[in-house]
């Protein structure tokens, strides 16, 4: 018995699939930590998507290896071929998660984590351990902290904006908020129907824009330079 599973430890071919599920594992892990994320702030690709992002980099990362174990010096072989096809196949999937909604545009972070999600799974599957680690902890940190980060001393408000031509004071409301020291966050067309009380049964189009400012002079400075654009009947700040 004990020969049988030296002999079975030492099999190439044994060895190489523990190898694989050990990979497929990590992998699993790894991208789940990051999915666990997204999915945790509510994105359309979440735990789920990036473990299996993640498991299937790395399954085709080590069968592109294993090939090449396989057929060294029978054939020519580029073991990097799978995985570049990863790497660009991955676009199509992030680009499901892209949304427009308005004039804003959402879900461009979790196609990039999705991307690098596929990057991590292709080190896993080639055995490159310490970046795929490195690598999880990064992305998870930008995703998570320095979000957090970024909106420290930085209070978010609403401002619903009655206006009389949508496409004239939307294309000016991004600098004028940058100009008076806030951050747009996002700007979407609303009916008068679905806004605050003040602008219902109104008629009007009403533009929700989300802004970040650190004081609330910045935002009394925000109110009154939007307020002053041709074509802004009325404004609202929640």
């Amino acid at each position: 018995m004990k020969e049988f599973f030296y002999s079975l430890w030492h099999n190439p071919f044994f060895h190489w699939t523990v190898t694989s599920l050990l990979r497929l594992f990590i992998a699993a892990i790894l991208g789940g930590i990051i999915g666990f994320e997204r999915e945790h702030s509510h994105r359309p690709a979440g735990f789920r998507t990036h473990i299996l992002v993640a498991v299937g980099s790395a399954l085709v990362m080590s069968t592109s290896v294993f090939m090449f174990e396989i057929y060294e010096g029978r054939t020519n072989l580029d073991p990097a071929r799978l995985g570049a096809q990863v790497i660009s196949g991955i676009g199509f999937l992030g680009a499901g998660t892209i949304l427009r909604e308005g004039f804003s545009v959402k879900g461009l972070t979790t196609a990039a984590s999705l991307w690098a999600t596929s990057c991590i799974g292709l080190a896993v599957g080639l055995g490159f351990y310490e970046g795929a680690f490195v690598a999880t902890i990064v992305i998870y940190v930008t995703l998570n902290a320095l979000k957090r980060i970024i909106k420290v001393g930085a209070s978010a408000k609403s401002l619903y904006i009655q206006v009389e031509d949508v496409t004239k004071v939307s294309a000016s409301l991004g600098d004028i908020i940058r100009k008076c020291g806030g951050s747009l966050a996002a700007l979407e067309i609303l009916y008068s129907d679905n806004t605050v009380a003040k602008f219902k049964h109104t008629g009007n189009l009403v533009l929700k824009a989300s802004v970040y400012s650190s004081t609330d002079g910045t935002v009394d400075l925000i109110r009154d330079s939007v307020l002053a654009l041709d074509g802004v009947t009325d404004l609202y700040i929640d």
